[in-house]
């Protein structure tokens, strides 16, 4: 018996509420702050997150759908979202548009890797890019989102932790410092990191590897090797966050997993502890237009696996509303009746509510069993008798109650 692919899983009916509840939370909240929807295709140029991602990096060489097609060309599974949102950006000319533009998204991601609770090697993010604007004031609103958007679904006891890691002008200065001393302690290091000593150094300070996290601890802080621009940046960004009243703490081992975050980076931790236990993740990438052939375009943005909010919402119980069920089931006692019943559903959804027809040929007990599993508060019974006088019996699931009223009538309080 085929099953789904390791690492993928099946969203089943019973699932789908906590989908649609954080669809409707998040795009609502996106909707107010001036965002607006884009989608961008599940595969790209493989050049784009070369580019973007940046070789030596575990997502490139380790997690991501590399494969050529038929053609020759070269293409990749989105592994991330933000990539594709600045290549339709610089596409379809944004940039003449007003500035700043705010773009949210829904999209599935693809990365190899060994899947665990809340990670899979598909698994879906929501995320918001803001591109055309480098003030602090933008990194303060996009924060403010993501804590609303916690906040809004529900989930309690977050944290955010915040970091600035610089830009292409203070942060290689850092770097020299930060590889001189992992070099002092490099007979300590696991493979990754050794690895990561010389190809994507601030890795170092993300490695999960119980013994490298003890040399993070005095590890060179990037928040105290800004230049005077990232360190004025940094200042505006804290006093924005003041004046909002959102409490974070300032984690220096913050680096994100990606080479185009520069200056604000930060996460969204849930009260459960863990190396998957990220929440939500994101930051400011000023030069990433830059790397991808476009005009200096500064932007900043976040993304959050659906899977792992879903978790955390169940694991708090938080309480999600139902889907919408249907209002009636219509019970048709004979062939002739089931007919007649297919014309009046389709009355009654043509009116707005929601109806589904019981199954001709099965006994008024089995239908009576379906209403009560899919929960339907009223069954519309058609029979002989009720054909002969153009009348329906409309049973109230919750009392028993049944009463005979003529079509017409019935369809008028629909």
């Amino acid at each position: 018996m085929f099953k789904a692919a390791r690492g993928t899983k099946d969203i089943l009916p019973e699932e789908q509420k906590y989908w649609r509840y954080v669809e409707r939370v998040a795009s609502t909240l996106a909707h107010r702050s001036g965002f607006r929807r884009l989608d961008t295709p599940v595969f790209e140029d493989a050049g784009l997150f070369q580019r973007s991602v940046g070789t030596g990096t575990d997502i490139m060489d380790k997690e991501v759908y590399l494969f050529e097609d038929r053609g020759g060309d070269k293409l990749t599974l989105r592994p991330e979202g933000t990539a594709p949102v600045c290549r339709a950006y610089l596409e379809h000319g944004m940039h003449s548009l007003p500035q700043p533009v705010r773009l949210y998204y829904f999209c599935p991601v693809f990365r190899y890797d060994r899947p665990q609770a809340g990670r899979y090697r598909q698994h879906h993010q929501f995320g918001v890019e803001v591109l055309g604007d480098g003030d602090a004031l933008v990194d303060a609103e996009v924060v403010q989102l993501a804590w609303s958007l916690m906040a809004n679904l529900g989930l309690k006891d977050v944290s955010l932790v915040v970091n600035s890691i610089g830009d292409a002008q203070c942060r290689p200065g850092y770097i020299k410092e930060l590889q001189a001393y992992y070099r002092g302690h490099f007979d300590k290091l696991c493979g990754d990191c050794k690895a990561r000593l010389e190809n994507n150094p601030l890795r170092l300070l993300d490695c999960k590897k119980p013994a490298c996290q003890p040399l993070q601890e005095s590890a060179p802080k990037s928040s105290e090797h800004l230049c005077e621009a990232c360190r004025a940046h940094w200042e505006q960004f804290k006093g924005y966050m003041a004046a909002l009243g959102i409490s974070y703490s300032v984690d220096h081992k913050l680096v994100r997993g990606l080479d185009y975050y520069t200056r604000t980076v930060f996460e969204i931790l849930p009260p459960v502890e863990g190396a998957q236990s990220t929440l939500l993740g994101g930051g400011r990438y000023d030069g990433l237009m830059e790397q991808l052939d476009g005009r200096p375009t500064p932007g900043v943005g976040f993304a959050t696996g659906m899977e792992r909010l879903i978790l955390n919402l169940q694991r708090q119980e938080v309480a999600v509303p139902d889907e919408e069920k249907p209002k009636y089931m219509l019970a048709a006692m004979t062939p002739e009746a089931a007919q007649a019943g297919v014309r009046l559903a389709a009355r009654i959804r043509e009116r707005g509510a929601g109806v589904v027809m019981g199954g001709q040929g099965r006994s008024m007990r089995s239908q009576m069993r379906s209403a009560n599993s899919m929960g339907v508060p009223y069954v519309v019974i058609l029979g002989e008798d009720e054909l002969k006088a153009g009348t329906v019996t409309v049973k109230d699931m919750a009392s028993g109650e049944q009463r005979k009223v003529g079509e017409g009538e019935f369809l008028g309080g629909v």
